[in-house]
């Protein structure tokens, strides 16, 4: 193919490409649960496949994507097939998926009011309509859309750190327990606080963090002249989708003037439903929140959000006046999303979740949710019914842990430790389902994560028979 210096397809071409494109997804989400969830590849065998030198002349463009839905799109996991229990499944929705493709086919900027005035509303009114659920102040709240919770989280750490400590953070402590996700540990680290300046606070049988002992840390730290900054609550940790008692955190957190971050990227979709309000009680008077669209909203990714009490810490933090940038502020009321948070060049992330809620409304998402609730609370009643099964952590928040233990069997706990790891193991091989383990309370266990509103109590049934199959 000769030299294209434009870059461009003709009319007729990008038609009948773009066609072709919707055509491969239609299909995907048409028959993905025929498909099997879990593929694998050695690193040796994928570059054989791939390895080459970037081609200096060009090919056929209906080769190349035949070669990639051929090659590529047969080598992934299907983190939104309903019998993808592991880690946090993204169950995704189609007009998302289309409103991304429209996101990406315009090349939207979604840094600066000016760059797109449209792209910047929707992000203020999906953020406002997030700062209602959680029941925080709209008028003065805020907040942005990110990567994911990963950043959310870093960047309400980096707010708080400016909005408590200023420039010198020295003495600053950072409070979280021991079910707290990594993704606040690199945060801390990235954002140059010392490992000296983390405290873990150990956690009780519940997974909750221990209130005597945050209190005792707190105490400490305070007699040794160091300024505790933060407690990082968890709101549906990813081990067993634990929620810490939010409102006796917000307790300690006023009594001795602490940031209170909730970070409720896994567990923060259930305020949606009626059970899961309940248990998220208190999560309205965190000063930051973290929550993920793309888990349990059933956005594709990548959309992480951070949700703060006062829009202004954002701007003061986060704000920088270049000179190169001094036409396109705008006044006081149009926001540049650039000033919010640590991206300058942003993506359109706010069009697919108002499309989404615009499209389906509301109460469709709420009653998946409440679906996925009541799906691990049958999961959990079915596993109490079996003589081979025992519930290491109940089900909360559409997580449940549990492991082999069979009833009559006298096994040792590492002979237990050891079947476990084998049903895992033999169940993702198989390709039928992705079910891995994680340690509670020093025990190998099975865990299902079922926040995917098309898995089945069936789906569920026939993955607990294929375990079975590999004891």
């Amino acid at each position: 193919m000769k030299s294209n210096r434009s870059l461009t397809l003709s009319k007729e071409e990008m038609k009948e490409y773009g066609y072709r494109i919707v055509d491969t997804i239609v299909e995907h989400f048409d028959t993905q649960n025929e498909k099997n969830p879990f593929s694998t590849a050695s690193r040796k065998e994928m570059d054989n496949l791939f390895l080459e030198d970037a081609p200096e002349q060009g090919m056929d463009a209906m080769k190349v994507l035949d070669f990639v839905t051929d090659n590529v799109l047969s080598e992934i996991n299907i983190a939104s097939h309903p019998k993808f229990y592991s880690f946090v499944p993204g169950p995704s929705n189609y007009v998302s998926a289309m409103a991304d493709t429209l996101a990406t086919g315009f090349n939207v900027f979604s840094g600066g009011w000016i760059a797109s005035a449209a792209a910047a509303e929707l992000e203020i009114v999906t953020i406002n309509w997030l700062l209602k659920l959680f029941k925080f102040p709209v008028k003065k709240g805020g907040g942005i859309f990110t990567s994911g919770g990963s950043m959310a989280n870093l960047t309400a750490l980096v707010t708080a750190r400016r909005q408590k400590c200023g420039d010198d953070f020295s003495k600053a402590v950072i409070y979280m327990s021991d079910q707290t996700h990594s993704s606040n540990i690199k945060a801390i680290r990235t954002i140059g606080f010392k490992k000296s300046q983390v405290r873990i606070i150990p956690t009780d049988l519940e997974f909750k963090m221990s209130f005597n002992k945050l209190k005792n840390a707190i105490a400490r730290d305070k007699l040794e002249g160091l300024q505790p900054l933060c407690i990082i609550a968890n709101a549906g940790t990813t081990n067993t989708g634990t929620v810490d008692d939010l409102r006796e955190i917000s307790k300690i957190c006023k009594a001795e003037d602490i940031w209170m971050h909730v970070d409720a990227a896994y567990g923060g979709g259930a305020i949606l439903s009626e059970k899961g309000a309940k248990v998220l009680r208190g999560i309205e008077k965190a000063d930051s929140v973290t929550i993920d669209p793309h888990k349990w909203f059933y956005q594709p990714y990548e959309i992480g959000c951070l949700l703060v009490r006062n829009h202004k810490w954002l701007s003061s933090t986060f704000s920088e006046r270049p000179e190169y940038l001094r036409d396109v502020e705008g006044n006081e009321s149009e926001i540049n999303f650039y000033d919010h948070g640590v991206q300058l060049t942003r993506r359109f992330r706010a069009l697919k979740f108002y499309m989404s809620i615009k499209t389906f409304g509301l109460q469709s998402f709420r009653d998946a949710v409440s679906y996925n609730i009541d799906l691990a609370e049958q999961t959990e009643a079915l596993i109490r019914k079996s003589k081979n099964w025992e519930v290491v952590s109940p089900a909360t928040l559409a997580v449940i842990n549990f492991r082999y233990n069979p009833i009559g069997k006298n096994c040792t706990e590492k002979e237990l430790d050891k079947i476990n790891q084998q049903i895992s193991e033999g169940v993702t091989a198989s390709g039928k389902a992705v079910l891995v383990t994680t340690i509670l309370q020093d025990q190998v266990v099975l865990r299902m994560c079922l926040i995917n509103p098309r898995t089945t109590i069936e789906d569920v049934k026939e993955t607990l028979n294929l375990c079975n199959s590999f004891v």
